[in-house]
């Protein structure tokens, strides 16, 4: 490899990583957002409204958009990761009004496990050993989180824990499209299919929205779909691999933000946990990132 081309792909990583850091800081003030929130609005109208108002948000960006994919398989897989990722938010708000920011975020820590396990079963990448050994860490950092037999498992958990490996594939998607589409344009069609996704079950349970509600979720809406921008310039700039291992920043934050806001005291178990899960996603993406580099042909193919 050139001088240049080296000089390139470390200052698309430095790009991909700032990028991930802001949309770190960002997902996690939706994180305490939609926690003040609570429970009084039901998770499903709450994701709705949330996408609704995105959907309004990015009108504007319509306009700049020189092109939206019209080819059937595009839009197919458009259209496939905005009911996967619906169906996830409708889950994560469920999850977040009912257990503490840190365990929330220390679960949606298994994302990028479930992110190798995808690769594996959709993407064609083979399986290493040392790969199914840092997942069943991480999965057994998932269960020290919960303590199954120990104390009574929340319904909020589990619903983090399907939501999960639904953003993953989300996320997986979200990087085959990067390929093709722009950054606004996945965005763009995010908002729309997720909101269509979600008008229905929103229906079901509608109340009216008091004026608070409606201004929370509109703050919700404006960081979320910038969080979402700013995640496609990670994806478009670095390689999943080099950008994951800067999202178990948010952890950090969380546990501060549910301390200091709400003053929710994180156990010892969830650090232990959330430690495991780091430290297992954190070696899938270092084995990756060496595995690309002594093998470029496999990661220009890939």
């Amino acid at each position: 490899m050139s001088v240049s081309g080296s000089e390139s792909r470390i200052n698309g990583n430095l790009r991909g990583i700032f990028w991930m850091a802001t949309t770190g800081i960002l997902f996690v003030g939706v994180t305490g957002m939609v926690r003040h929130l609570g429970t009084d609005m039901s998770p499903v109208q709450a994701a709705f409204i949330r996408y609704l108002f995105g959907l309004v948000l990015l009108i504007p960006v319509f306009f700049r958009i020189n092109s939206f994919s019209r080819e059937r398989s595009i839009l197919g897989l458009h259209a496939v990761r905005g009911i996967l990722h619906g169906c996830g938010v409708m889950l994560w708000f469920f999850a977040m009004a009912r257990i503490p920011i840190a365990e929330v975020t220390a679960l949606g820590f298994t994302s990028p496990i479930f992110i190798t396990i995808g690769a594996a079963l959709f993407l064609g990448e083979r399986l290493h050993l040392h790969r199914v050994g840092a997942v069943l860490v991480g999965f057994g950092g998932a269960l020290v989180v919960l303590q199954p037999g120990f104390q009574a498992i929340n319904l909020g958990s589990i619903a983090q824990l399907v939501a999960a490996p639904l953003f993953a594939c989300s996320f997986l998607i979200a990087k085959r499209l990067t390929r093709t589409e722009s950054s606004p344009a996945i965005v763009a069609y995010l908002s729309i299919f997720v909101t269509l996704t979600l008008l229905g079950p929103a229906m079901l349970v509608w109340r009216t929205p008091t004026l608070v509600e409606l201004g929370w979720l509109l703050a919700i809406a404006s960081a979320a779909t910038a969080g979402h921008y700013t995640l496609m310039q990670a994806f478009r700039f670095a390689d999943i691999t080099v950008t994951q291992p800067i999202q178990f920043l948010q952890l950090v934050w969380a546990t501060l933000l549910g301390l200091i806001l709400f003053g929710e005291q994180p156990e010892i178990w969830t650090w232990v946990g959330g430690g495991l899960i780091v430290a297992s996603a954190t070696y899938i993406a270092h084995r990756e990132s060496r595995a690309k580099r002594s093998n470029p042909k496999q990661a220009t193919s890939t």
